[in-house]
């Protein structure tokens, strides 16, 4: 599949020699490539969730045991009325910076601090 820019170039072949639609199509072409350059801030939720991974680093370091995902909502206040899919997300996502370990028990996930 073609992206935008990919299908303006080539709409823009097919009418050279109309100047106001080439210039209208380079318009587009530019707005598209300011868009693309511009950074990216991270949205409210992804900020929430990092104070959210800061909180479950913390409470792991200070048991220093497996948890799964139910007992780090009931013992974790601030995670309690999420949903069990943005925690394994954020805990995925920890797991992969190697923050932490994954261990499965009778197949249910557990976490602990990396040692």
């Amino acid at each position: 599949m073609a992206t935008k820019k990919e299908m303006y170039m080539a709409i823009r072949e097919m009418v050279i020699a109309n100047q106001e639609m080439v210039d209208f199509i380079d318009k587009q072409i530019e707005l598209l490539n300011r868009k693309s350059s511009s950074p990216k801030k991270p949205t409210a939720v992804q900020i929430q969730n990092e104070g959210f991974k800061a909180e479950i680093i913390s409470y792991l370091t200070e048991v220093d045991t497996l948890k799964c995902i139910k007992e780090l909502q009931a013992e974790i206040p601030s995670i309690s009325g999420l949903s069990n899919q943005r925690v394994t997300h954020m805990l995925t996502a920890l797991v992969n910076d190697k923050k932490l370990e994954k261990t499965y028990v009778k197949r249910v996930p557990y976490y602990c601090i990396t040692h």
